[in-house]
């Protein structure tokens, strides 16, 4: 269920003494930042202000992350489980959201595949402008979105004959090369692969 407004009062408040967990999801990356409780005030605010406010159970008070620090969780969506007695909250950190200083507060589970490409097209946006010498990236985006495009040719070709020759470790590379240079061309043409995920996920519902 999608939480709003008009809905909260639907929550399973008496479950819990009126507090209901709260897990925070990087809304690009899909890393699991961080876990707090709410209460009914805390999930308005957070709707109204749309950054992410708990209720601080040793304050006893709403407590809006990143209120001292600055590393606010911008909201994206907040929504709850099909008992609705827990929540999810959808979103984009500005900066590291555990007080350790670290980007989660689970900084040493291991990072799901999806995630590191998450991580790479923000490394690959940030090369925009950059000086050509700076980095293969940035002398890529200086040559154009034609060679980029070319490129893209270049490594498909090889994946499929890597393939055709049954060698494994070649395809793995190729295709790295093919996905990465794809990554490229994609934050050139001011797309993502969020974007092409999309179509993919309108396609099967089909």
């Amino acid at each position: 269920m999608i939480i709003n407004k008009q809905n909260v009062e639907q929550l399973a408040w008496q479950k819990m003494d009126n507090l209901l967990p709260c897990i925070v999801q990087d809304a690009a990356t899909g890393k699991v930042l961080m876990q707090g409780y709410m209460n009914i005030e805390a999930i308005e605010h957070t709707l109204e202000s749309r950054h992410v406010t708990f209720f601080s159970r040793s304050k006893q008070r709403l407590w809006t992350k990143g209120e001292t620090s600055g590393h606010t969780l911008d909201l994206v969506e907040l929504s709850a489980d099909c008992d609705k007695d827990a929540i999810l909250a959808l979103a984009h950190p500005n900066g590291p959201t555990c007080h350790m200083g670290t980007e989660t507060c689970w900084a040493d589970a291991k990072t799901p595949a999806i995630s590191f490409i998450a991580e790479l097209e923000q490394v690959i946006a940030s090369r925009k402008g950059a000086s050509p010498e700076s980095s293969y990236t940035a002398h890529l985006y200086s040559q154009g979105i034609k060679r980029i495009a070319q490129k893209v040719g270049e490594e498909g070709v090889e994946t499929a004959l890597a393939a055709t020759v049954k060698d494994l470790e070649e395809l793995k590379n190729e295709s790295a090369d093919l996905l990465y240079h794809l990554l490229v061309l994609l934050q050139a043409s001011e797309l993502s692969l969020s974007d092409v995920i999309e179509v993919l996920r309108a396609r099967h519902t089909k």
